[in-house]
């Protein structure tokens, strides 16, 4: 990440959360459709796997390590928010994940940075992207 990034600069890891939530939703569509995926309720169903907080959990897990300093930042400040709601369907640790994952994924969307984020989203979702080469090649 080549800018120097304030905190002033970013929207509110709430509004980040939001953002990355839709972003990575867009990135797992995607994903889906390149699989061959056409049905609205088979897409609906697949999509379904990726997006709840115990996978958003496991995926930061995988891209954990990979983070800059700035990253790691809005990661904590967001999982540590005390605008969270309690988790209905979640664990409290793997919602606080989810959150932060998904503040990360929204910082690098407002920023613009593309690169990054394609490559922390292709990194997170890395044995589904393996499977979808798999799945052309047969």
């Amino acid at each position: 990440m080549d800018k120097k990034i304030c905190g002033a600069d970013l929207p509110s890891v709430a509004a980040l959360s939001y953002l990355g939530d839709a972003r990575h939703s867009l990135f797992v569509r995607r994903m889906l459709v390149l699989r061959g995926l056409t049905k609205s309720a088979d897409l609906n169903r697949e999509a379904l796997r990726y997006v709840t907080a115990e996978a958003q959990a496991k995926m930061y897990e995988k891209i954990a390590d990979l983070l800059l300093p700035e990253e790691v930042d809005v990661f904590r400040r967001a999982s540590n928010s005390t605008h969270l709601n309690k988790p209905k369907h979640a664990s409290g640790k793997d919602y606080r994940y989810a959150t932060g994952f998904e503040a990360v994924v929204g910082m690098l969307e407002w920023l613009g940075d593309t690169e990054r984020l394609e490559f922390l989203l292709e990194k997170s979702h890395s044995e589904d992207l393996e499977d979808n080469e798999n799945d052309s090649e047969n």
